[in-house]
């Protein structure tokens, strides 16, 4: 597949128990406003334990503590699935005109993408997440990171992306954060807005 030399790849990873479909509106929504940008959604290479959906690591009896080492079990199975997009797409040593974009699990596993250095990107947007990864964090400076979170999610509370600013930024890297009022556990068309104007600036670097 042949891509103009200033196109992004915006691979969105959905969050547990859903599926690519659910979040690929999402990148309809950009289309307009990032003409040359190929998007993709793919599902999570795991059944849910919940009946249904995928999973890029099982939540079934997750606690803090146990969390970083199902992250990294998840790892091969997600960088299978982040190869193989990049190679049909024909971005094989392009990944600076890469982005991950993730909602909840799907952030937590683009974070770990970026943050342990293994998926160098351009940058990855987080909806709705956490870092959780394992130490130490290895990241390429040159990866940008958004994050954007509702004080309101029951499911994922926003201090855990106020800690992932933090410890992102410890580890050298350009972090920009949105915290939305009143927001549960979702993605609010603002919030949507708010990643497009951050992609668009990546598209024109």
């Amino acid at each position: 597949m042949t891509v103009s030399a200033n196109a992004l790849l915006v691979i969105l990873l959905h969050g547990v128990g859903s599926n690519g479909a659910d979040l690929a509106p999402l990148g309809e929504s950009w289309k307009a406003r990032l003409p040359d940008a190929v998007f993709v959604s793919p599902n999570a290479p795991e059944p849910s334990n919940f009946g249904s959906g995928y999973q890029w690591f099982s939540v079934a009896g997750v606690t803090e503590e146990n969390r970083p080492a199902r992250i990294t079990a998840a790892r091969p199975a997600f960088d299978t699935v982040i190869s193989d997009i990049i190679e049909e797409k024909g971005f094989n040593g392009r990944l600076d005109r890469v982005v991950l974009v993730g909602f909840s699990q799907g952030t937590i596993m683009s974070l770990d993408a970026a943050a342990s250095g293994r998926w160098p990107v351009a940058a990855v947007v987080g909806f709705s997440g956490r870092l959780a990864s394992e130490a130490p964090l290895k990241p390429s400076t040159e990866t940008k990171i958004m994050l954007i979170h509702g004080t309101a999610d029951p499911v994922i509370p926003s201090w855990e992306t106020e800690k992932a600013e933090t410890e992102l930024k410890a580890a050298g890297l350009s972090v920009e954060t949105v915290i939305e009022p009143g927001l549960g556990h979702t993605i609010s068309i603002g919030g949507a807005d708010r990643a497009c104007d951050f992609l668009e600036a990546i598209a024109r670097d």
